[in-house]
């Protein structure tokens, strides 16, 4: 079977993001949510990632066909967040069961 793949990357709202897979998952993350969880090399070696409450993205990039890159309001746009981690950490109550 294959991976799951992002049909559509939209903004859910005024922050968060909406995600709809080629496998009819389709979920809204959080801004702070996806914030906090930032897997570049600064943000990994932080136990708890300061990020704001009101953290938004100011704009979302494709990088390639594996991941998207978020310019966040508190200035961090480091972090590539592949198709993979982003369906891993889905906060959807039936993934986080």
């Amino acid at each position: 079977m294959r991976k799951p793949m992002p049909l559509e990357i939209t903004r859910a709202n005024e922050w968060d993001v909406r995600i709809r897979w080629s496998d009819g998952h389709d979920v809204v993350y959080p801004a702070r949510y996806l914030r906090v969880r930032c897997c570049c090399a600064v943000c990994t070696a932080v136990v708890d990632v300061p990020a704001p409450e009101d953290v938004h993205p100011v704009a979302i990039n494709a990088v390639g066909g594996y991941a998207i890159q978020f310019e966040w309001s508190d200035g961090h746009a480091a972090g590539l967040y592949s198709y993979d981690y982003l369906r891993g950490i889905c906060p959807c109550p039936t993934c986080a069961s």
